[in-house]
């Protein structure tokens, strides 16, 4: 770990009522990314209000909103964040299969087409930069435009999530290994 993460006894005034906040919201803790966004109160209020949004208020159920993190995950290879949300996935519904194809960097086989969709977007912007037209023009029809911009959403926080986490590197949970070379 590259960065003292401050115990609640060492933050300042700004930071504890942050991290209070967090505490208090629907993830019950302080996520490990917000513990290294203190040093930036402002962006930590924000960040994780919008991380909040995400990951539980977006029209997608966890099911779908995983394959984007985990698209998100693997594509910067963030051990931290595909293990923690691997298991989120897996509590959410989501095909082992489907997380195992992800990881190993191959198209899963979908019988959901917002599910295919959720991972056609992920892959393409995190690949391809942007979005083709034809997949967007397809994503609008499968999702609808709010669930596209959900999509961008997702996969733009949790890079921010990834980088961070890559960044201060942050071990995994004593015990575990990564699944992710």
């Amino acid at each position: 770990m590259r960065l003292k993460l401050l115990s609640p006894g060492e933050m300042s005034a700004d930071q504890k009522q942050i991290y209070d906040e967090a505490v208090a919201g629907k993830r019950g803790s302080a996520p490990p990314p917000m513990m290294a966004w203190l040093n930036s109160p402002g962006m930590a209020k924000h960040a994780t209000r919008l991380g909040e949004f995400v990951r539980y208020d977006t029209i997608f159920p966890a099911k779908l909103s995983e394959i984007a993190i985990l698209v998100t995950a693997r594509h910067w290879a963030s051990h931290y964040e595909w293990y923690a949300h691997k298991r989120l996935a897996l509590k959410g519904g989501l095909d082992p299969k489907v997380i195992d194809d992800i990881r190993d960097r191959r198209t899963p086989a979908f019988d959901d087409p917002k599910a295919k969709m959720i991972y056609d977007l992920a892959k393409s912007l995190h690949e391809g930069h942007g979005v083709a037209k034809g997949l967007y023009d397809e994503a609008v029809k499968v999702l609808g435009e709010r669930g596209v911009v959900e999509v961008i959403g997702l996969c733009g926080y949790y890079t921010m999530v990834s980088m961070t986490l890559n960044t201060f590197e942050f071990p995994l949970p004593d015990g575990e290994v990564s699944e992710l070379a």
